[in-house]
């Protein structure tokens, strides 16, 4: 089969690769509805995480089960279904108190940019719909493998509630769908700090009320000007770089609470700062499979849209233009049909 293949700093080749099969028991092959090009591929793609070899890409994926290991009794051939970027068990005991992602087995699933992909425990990490989809709802779906249910989680991370003040910092999909879960969970007011004006149009549309251009210092104090000097409730920082997480601690409320979900490059915190910051922390990789089961249900129910991240939609052999397109900010996200 055909699959994307990175080589080095924007060198994305599409080539023939093996095809996978059954290696485990556990194990499930799917034939691929739909995949994507993530935010942190970007991050191997400018040579700023390096790699040492030629490397399948792809960690978002749904589609149609084709074949079962003899150990697998959740999901069966012909069912369609939706998996998280990290394959767990979902027994152990850190994916018992919901931190699939950090599960004691846990596997990457990282070569969804093709026709087909084994998802290793399959039992644990893939979750069916209760039917195949129209084909309207797959792009909505597909975000749920990793950038809505990450967005949710940076939500859930940072404690937002009903009629709170939320700061979602970062205007990729990660942060755009983090202003649809903050809207989703009843957040009073919600300000997403971009410079873009597809970004925030977008923004808007999923429920942001104020929108903060300034970045930096400007972006903390245009932050306190708007909370009357207080600071948000819940800060979200959806980026992973150290000025957007020193934005994001220097937002927040004292008491108030900031989640972290982007790939973290170059972060360093001073221990003092953060001492008298006075702020919770809590992030990581998302815990996708936990929200998969509720999120499926939005999505069903057409009570969430978060498919509209999408705003470029190519087929699969075209995944290099796909890469350059959000590489030079002419996308958002980039849906893949094989």
């Amino acid at each position: 089969m055909l699959g994307a293949v990175l080589y080095g700093p924007r060198d994305v080749r599409f080539e023939e690769r093996d095809v996978p099969r059954i290696i485990k028991p556990t194990d499930a092959i799917i034939r691929i509805s739909a995949t994507c090009v993530c935010g942190s591929d970007l991050w191997p793609y400018r040579g700023i995480q390096p790699i040492a070899q030629p490397t399948p890409m792809g960690h978002e994926y749904c589609g149609i089960v084709e074949e079962v290991g003899s150990a697998v009794k959740s999901v069966k051939p012909g069912q369609f279904v939706i998996g998280s970027f990290f394959a767990s068990d979902n027994t152990c005991p850190n994916c018992e108190i919901g931190y699939q992602s950090s599960c004691q087995h846990a596997e990457f699933v990282g070569t969804a940019q093709a026709s087909v992909l084994r998802v290793p425990l399959a039992d644990g990490t893939l979750v069916a719909t209760p039917a195949v989809p129209s084909d309207d709802l797959i792009p909505s779906l597909l975000t749920l493998s990793d950038v809505m249910g990450t967005g949710w989680f940076a939500a859930d991370a940072a404690n937002v509630k009903p009629g709170t003040t939320v700061v979602v910092v970062g205007d990729g999909a990660v942060g755009l769908l983090g202003v649809l879960s903050a809207k989703q969970m009843g957040a009073g007011r919600i300000i997403a700090m971009s410079r873009h004006p597809s970004r925030q149009k977008l923004a808007r549309e999923f429920g942001a009320t104020d929108i903060v251009t300034e970045r930096g210092d400007e972006g903390v104090a245009r932050i306190n000007e708007l909370t009357n000097g207080i600071g948000a409730d819940s800060v979200l920082e959806c980026v992973g770089t150290q000025e957007s997480m020193m934005q994001a601690i220097s937002t927040s409320r004292k008491g108030g609470y900031v989640s972290y979900v982007g790939v973290p490059h170059g972060v360093e915190l001073n221990g003092e700062q953060l001492f008298f910051a006075h702020v919770h922390l809590h992030g990581g990789p998302a815990p996708v499979r936990r929200y998969l089961p509720q999120l499926i249900k939005f999505v069903w129910n057409r009570e969430i849209n978060p498919g509209k991240v999408f705003d470029l939609t190519l087929p699969l052999d075209h995944v290099a233009e796909g890469y350059r397109a959000m590489d030079e900010r002419r996308a958002i996200k980039t849906l893949l049909r094989p």
